[in-house]
Parts: C-alpha cells; sequence; structure tokens
C-alpha cells in the first residue's frame, strides 16, 4: 500500500519582473549562479499537461520506489481513451523542463566605487491487463458494474480504462484483477463515478519492462478533447504520508494558466540575501518555501516560473527546442509561431486537510513574466580613496545588515546565526566597538 501511495501521488497529481523605467541597457539577469530544481524534494511529483482550447496533453512522472510488480496507477480522466491516445515518454523531457524554470540564484559583482558605471543601487533593489475474454470474467464484471472500455500494453504497461456505475464495485474489481489498492479507496473513487469519469489503470507487463533496458519506470502520456481542465489529486491522499510536493508545468499557446479553485501566489522573490547563500542556496530554498507555504495557511500553490519559451532572463538552463517541445506535448506549433508556448510553473505542498478538491485550471491571456530569483551582490573589496569611496563602503555595510534581515525574515533562521556567516566589509569609519561585539 505505500508503493501505491507514492504511484498515486501523480494523481495528487520566478526573480518578479519588475518593470523598471530606464533608458540604458543595464544587465537585467546578473550571472546564473544556482537552482532549486526538484532534486531537493525527496519525493516530488511531477506533472506535464499542454493545453490549447480543449484539447490536453498529460504526461505523468513517476516518483515510485519498490518493486515494479506492485506498481498500480489509477487516473480518472474525462473520456474513453485509445491506445493510440497514450504513449510512453521520455523522462529527460521533465528533467529539461525543471532545469529551465527552477527559481534560480544570480549574482553581481559591485564596481570600483571611484570608476562606477552602472546604475545606483536602488535599481537593484527592486499481470496481462485484465480483459473480458471468457463469458464468467464479463459476467462478474457486470454483477459489480464495471465495463473494461479498452486494454492495451503501451512500452512497460498494461493499460486498461474502465467505466464503473458504484465505487464499491471498483474497488472489489481492481483488488480482484491484481491491483494492490488499499482498502477505502471506494469513498475516493465515488465522486469521480458521480461526474461520469472513467479510469485510466495501468501496471507494469514485466516481460515488457525487462525488454526496455530502463532501471526505472518511464512517464505516461496520454492525449484527449475535454472542456474539463483539471488534475486529480485526492486519490493521491489516500494513505500518504504527510505531505507532498507537487511541481505542475503547464503549456500554453496564450499566457499563464491559473487555478481557479485555490488561491495562487507568487513565491518571495527579487530579493537580495547575503553572498554565503551561494553555497548554500538548497537549504535556502526549501526553508523559505516552507516558510511562505505555512505563512500563506498551507492551503495556496505558489507560482514559481511564467515566462515564454522562446527565451530566458537569465538562464539556468537553454530553452526547450521544437523537437522537445513536441515530446513534451506541444501540438500546436507551426513555423510562423514557434514562440507561442508559455510555460507556468506551480508548485503544491498538500495534504487532505488542506487540499480537499482537485486541482482546476483556466487558460488566461496574461503574459506577464515572473521567476524565482535571489540576488547575491559581491562588494568591491580593495581599498579607495576617493570621496565615491567613503559613502560606498558605508552603503554596502547597510546592505549587508539588510540582507541579513532580509534572510532571516524569509526563512525564519536566527539572524544572530546568520551575521556570523557575513563577510561584513570593513572601512576606515567603523565605531571601533564593532570590532569587537561584531555588530
Amino acid at each position: 500500500m505505500m508503493q501505491l501511495s507514492r504511484s498515486l501521488k501523480l494523481l495528487g497529481l520566478v526573480f518578479l519582473f519588475l518593470l523598471i523605467s530606464v533608458n540604458s541597457a543595464v544587465a537585467f539577469c546578473g550571472f546564473y549562479v544556482a537552482k532549486a530544481d526538484s532534486n531537493l524534494y525527496n519525493q516530488a511529483s511531477q506533472v506535464i499537461i499542454a493545453r490549447d482550447g480543449k484539447r490536453t496533453v498529460l504526461t505523468m512522472a513517476n516518483d515510485y520506489q519498490g518493486a515494479v510488480n506492485d506498481f498500480a496507477m489509477v487516473v480518472p480522466v474525462p473520456v474513453i481513451l485509445t491506445e493510440e491516445q497514450v504513449k510512453v515518454g521520455e523522462p529527460l523531457i521533465i528533467e529539461r523542463l525543471d532545469a529551465f524554470s527552477a527559481p534560480r540564484l544570480v549574482e553581481y559583482f559591485d564596481e570600483d566605487p571611484c570608476h562606477r558605471s552602472y546604475f545606483e543601487d536602488e535599481v537593484f533593489r527592486t499481470p496481462a491487463a485484465p480483459q473480458a475474454a471468457s463469458e464468467m470474467k464479463e459476467s462478474r464484471n457486470n454483477a459489480l458494474g464495471v465495463t473494461v472500455e479498452e486494454a492495451f500494453t503501451v512500452g512497460e504497461y498494461d493499460i486498461v480504462i474502465l467505466s464503473a456505475k458504484e465505487s464499491d464495485g471498483l474497488e472489489v474489481w481492481l483488488k480482484e484483477n491484481g491491483y494492490r489498492i488499499p482498502n477505502g479507496t471506494s469513498d475516493l473513487l465515488r465522486p469521480y463515478i458521480q461526474q461520469n469519469l472513467k479510469f485510466f489503470v495501468a501496471k507494469v507487463n514485466l516481460t515488457e519492462y525487462e525488454n526496455t533496458g530502463f532501471k526505472s519506470l518511464r512517464p505516461l502520456m496520454m492525449a484527449y478533447e475535454s472542456p474539463k481542465f483539471m488534475l486529480p489529486i485526492r486519490l493521491g491522499m489516500l494513505n500518504a504520508q504527510g505531505e507532498q510536493d507537487l511541481i505542475v508545468y503547464l503549456l500554453s499557446p496564450k499566457g499563464q494558466v491559473e487555478l481557479t479553485n485555490y488561491r495562487t501566489v507568487k513565491v518571495p522573490s527579487n530579493l537580495e540575501i547575503p553572498e554565503f547563500i551561494q553555497q548554500e542556496f538548497a537549504p535556502f530554498y526549501k526553508a523559505m518555501f516552507t516558510k511562505s507555504y505555512e505563512r500563506n495557511g498551507k492551503k495556496v500553490a505558489f507560482i514559481e516560473y511564467a515566462w515564454n519559451m522562446a527565451n530566458c532572463d537569465p538562464c539556468s538552463a537553454q530553452p526547450l527546442n521544437r523537437e522537445e517541445l513536441e515530446k513534451a506535448g506541444v501540438f500546436w506549433l507551426d513555423n510562423s509561431r514557434f514562440n507561442n508556448v508559455f510555460i507556468t510553473r506551480l508548485h503544491l505542498r498538500y495534504q487532505r486537510d488542506n487540499f480537499p478538491e482537485d486541482l482546476k485550471f483556466q487558460e488566461t491571456a496574461n503574459n506577464q513574466l515572473f521567476q524565482g530569483r535571489y540576488i547575491i551582490r559581491h562588494p568591491f573589496r580593495e581599498k579607495r580613496d576617493c570621496e565615491a569611496a567613503k559613502t560606498y563602503y558605508q552603503s554596502v555595510r547597510e546592505r549587508q545588515d539588510q540582507e541579513a534581515m532580509t534572510l532571516s525574515r524569509l526563512t525564519g533562521w536566527n539572524l544572530y546565526d546568520i551575521r556570523k556567516k557575513i563577510n561584513f566589509i570593513e572601512f576606515e569609519n567603523v565605531p571601533w566597538w564593532r570590532r569587537i561585539f561584531g555588530s
């Protein structure tokens, strides 16, 4: 059952771009240093949804751990899927989307204060598939109110598409046909049956899995048409051990994709933090995300990235090319419209109490650019005697104090401990007591 809970998580399954009015072309991006990708989390389910109008391509990445013969996936879907509508995806595509859209750390280097050529500081402050093969089998299915609409094998997966009249019968059918699901599943299946949804059910074909040569299960992709734009997550909570992380990459030709039934907020962004975070970016981002999650009542989805796929600023990874986008499910590309792929990266941390409903989305024409972006600024530390240098050294010290307070506020880390890690700049007019007290 623990294995099922992990696989069903699939069902459970960012730099705020400030428009600074300046005439000169200052390099806004800075130098890319590090990124906060899905590897920060022990088990982060990842889903790609490419959507245009009523057409959807859904890709679900497995983070399943355990014996593959115990793997089971049950996904409510709005329509009956045929074999040609399902395929096995490439894990690399999800890795590419993750790397491209991950929150990032950038760095700037202050110039010689006696020869400054940049803007004032304020600019920056900103088994085989079950089938009805015999009359006895069909009779049993009818008694349970379950119909096998389709049955086929795709890659290493045996897949059936089921419809059901009542949830208890569906739960019994799944258990009788070798799917390891926990008791009580019927309570969560019932609302989907009431909505007339079908069920995409998959398990591993061991022979085909051995033939693939892969050491882990590959993503599953499905394409369908439906006015329903949603992602079912409630089944993933049935046997979950605590909170789960889910990252959804939403691809649209129009603009940002938003949730309609949960509040969506942007992660804190475009903030200056101390230099030492360059070596501690992963624990910083995890602590910052957790703090933001708690401050928002644990009932929100976070936008970590929203950008046109044609470019990036700064780039934590190169944009996906045409072939990669198609492998991610983008189906609307043509030679004249290559740039109209907008990616929205949503990060949710959820459990049964704070996310009682499945995720419902809508496409928008909002093309506002956003990314989780965190800035470190390296002071100019060489000794200079010009008048501007005196003001500069004082401003840097004030800046470093502010960076420490910002970091403490974002993460909840102890301010005293933060200050001990900062290499504070020294200048002639520093009060003598600061050298003793370190304040």
